[in-house]
């Protein structure tokens, strides 16, 4: 039997009948490369080119080596390879039976497991298309949770939930664990597979068991339907002496920089004292969109440094021209992540903003999207980012300058909101010169006790 790489071609016995064909082609040959097929014969080391014909991988095997030369080719951390065997995970994954879609994903998926990095992971075709509905900023189905995983115990956790989903009128917070979706382990199923499970039809239910960041353990039934991503909102705030402007920006989607740029001129122009920008609950998204709405505040500073696989930093930079330099304070939380922490980061370092709130997520790490032949889609880390002044924030976070200890709201950006009324409290007091903890003690309690007074009533 002679046969070349497994998988690749058919072994087949060795044929008699077969040499004459060669021999049109060994007499075309010089006298040396005579010899040299002759000795290529008589060790049986002749590949079958001029044998049977290599067959075809199936379309699922194919779908494989795909994803695995895409993982091979641009993952951050190569090192891992050798820890975990890579091409022996490779060989591993086609010698499984491979005959559907399924069997491929299926085999795709343990095939990354072993890297122990739950941001790179096959995304099925239909959880590929909610999530580059997501990226474009347009409706989807589902609860309306974005989801983490931390790394040292496997939990999924909620990063925050979508203002005007199931999970945000149900009072879901940052920091929650997801215990079970349909009486199903989040850890056994993965992070693309639990937020898979949680999406579905408009009016379908799901059971979800919740640990809370008080250690409350509670199940729920949430009712799926149709979530407006609508991340750019905008209003302005009066006090006596100032007007302030607002900006909420809760995901970084396709559209999100042109959306911001309106909003601040539209803002600046109607002569705004001071901005307040709000990124709690903010998981990210695409991280040029983030990048960009950091150039409308930062000129000529740095925004962020990029660590690819190569070990080279690429220090990135904004521009010369700025929407709008005026004074600002963001408002950040448990949900404030990936992209948004980017931008959070570099106001910080630069002194352009301070940051007020509790302290953000921390994912510091870059995927890269890339379509699959079949319609899915593979998410692959690609790089580790470090904030203007050098900090690793991933599994870390960044804290605040100004720590917000008081319940968070469960509406940000409303009425009650009391950590925006904080915020606007700090804005005034940058404002007018005047000492910030003495105009946060008098006047929140003030406003405190004005809000626990509607409540009762």
């Amino acid at each position: 039997m002679h046969c070349t790489f497994k998988y690749l071609t058919r072994c087949a016995p060795w044929s008699p009948q077969k040499i004459n064909p060669m021999l049109s082609t060994v007499k075309s040959l010089t006298k040396p490369l005579q010899r040299l097929f002759a000795v290529l014969i008589s060790f049986g080391i002749l590949f079958q080119v001029f044998t049977q014909p290599a067959f075809a991988l199936n379309d699922g095997q194919l779908l494989v080596i795909e994803a695995w030369n895409q993982v091979n080719a641009g993952y951050l951390d190569p090192k891992k390879f050798d820890e975990i065997q890579w091409k022996k995970l490779r060989q591993k994954a086609l010698e499984k039976p491979i005959n559907n879609s399924q069997q491929a994903y299926s085999a795709i998926e343990a095939m990354l497991l072993p890297l122990g990095d739950p941001y790179t992971r096959l995304l099925r075709p239909v959880d590929y298309e909610a999530m580059k509905k997501s990226n474009i900023g347009s409706e989807i189905n589902g609860v309306g949770l974005q989801l983490g995983a931390r790394k040292e115990d496997g939990d999924i956790v909620v990063i925050s939930p979508l203002e005007g989903s199931p999970a945000s009128d149900a009072g879901i917070t940052s920091g929650t664990i997801i215990k079970k979706v349909n009486g199903q382990s989040p850890k056994q199923l993965g992070l693309e597979a639990t937020a898979a499970k949680l999406r579905g039809q408009t009016g379908t239910q799901v059971i979800v068991e919740l640990e809370q960041p008080d250690n409350e353990i509670k199940e729920i039934s949430l009712e799926r339907r149709s979530v407006d991503l609508r991340p750019v909102r905008t209003k302005r705030i009066r006090n006596e002496s100032h007007t302030f402007g607002y900006l909420r920006i809760t995901q970084f989607s396709e559209g999100v920089p042109e959306q911001v740029k309106e909003a601040l001129e539209e803002l600046s122009g109607k002569e705004i004292d001071g901005l307040i920008l709000d990124l709690r609950n903010n998981s990210g998204g695409l991280v040029s969109s983030g990048l960009a709405v950091a150039d409308d505040f930062l000129s000529n500073m740095p925004i962020v440094e990029t660590k690819k696989r190569d070990s080279i930093n690429d220090p990135i930079s904004s521009g010369l021209e700025t929407i709008y330099d005026g004074p600002m304070v963001t408002l950040v939380n448990e949900g404030t992540a990936s992209a948004s922490e980017i931008l959070a980061g570099a106001l910080q370092d630069n002194k352009r903003s301070e940051l007020i709130g509790n302290k953000t997520f921390g994912k510091g790490l870059i995927q890269s999207l890339t379509n699959l032949s079949d319609g899915s889609g593979l998410a692959v880390t690609v790089a580790s980012y470090l904030t203007p002044s050098g900090r690793d924030i991933q599994n870390l976070g960044i804290e605040p300058d100004r720590l917000l200890e008081m319940p968070e709201p469960l509406n940000p950006g409303s009425d009650d909101d009391r950590w925006l009324l904080d915020a606007e409290l700090i804005m005034q007091a940058t404002l007018d010169k005047e000492e910030v903890s003495e105009k946060l003690s008098k006047e929140t309690l003030v406003k405190e006790e004005q809000l626990i007074s509607q409540e009762i009533e």
